[in-house]
């Protein structure tokens, strides 16, 4: 996708938008993490009407893969980052992705080792 779809897709939606969030998860048995890692942290980017159901559908959905979420942060749409310290051009492809197919993307997993 061209970054000036992404950018038509992601400001053309009203009923959507998608929301950056970041979900620490702990461990589970085949969650397919690092052996020795205490957990992850995940950014996503997940569509939804609003930031309640972006974390509801986050959770869902690494729970069905069978990750064990801890914690979720969120940081806002893309309107809110962009008034912040602004968003980088991968990032909005990320963020296009997530509202055109209406899902929840992972687009970073760093585990964690240590004490959790």
């Amino acid at each position: 996708m061209s970054p000036e779809r992404a950018r038509a897709v992601s400001a053309g939606d009203k009923d959507q938008t998608v929301y950056t969030l970041v979900v620490q998860v702990g461990r589970k048995t085949g969650d397919g993490l690092p052996k020795g890692a205490s957990g992850a942290g995940l950014l996503c980017y997940a569509a939804a009407a609003d930031e309640a159901e972006a974390v509801r559908e986050t959770v869902s959905v690494l729970e069905v893969a069978g990750l064990a979420p801890l914690d979720v942060t969120a940081y806002g749409t893309l309107a809110e980052r962009e008034a912040g310290d602004g968003v980088a051009e991968d990032e909005r492809l990320l963020i296009a992705q997530a509202l055109c197919e209406d899902a929840v993307v992972v687009a970073e997993v760093t585990p964690f080792f240590g004490e959790p």
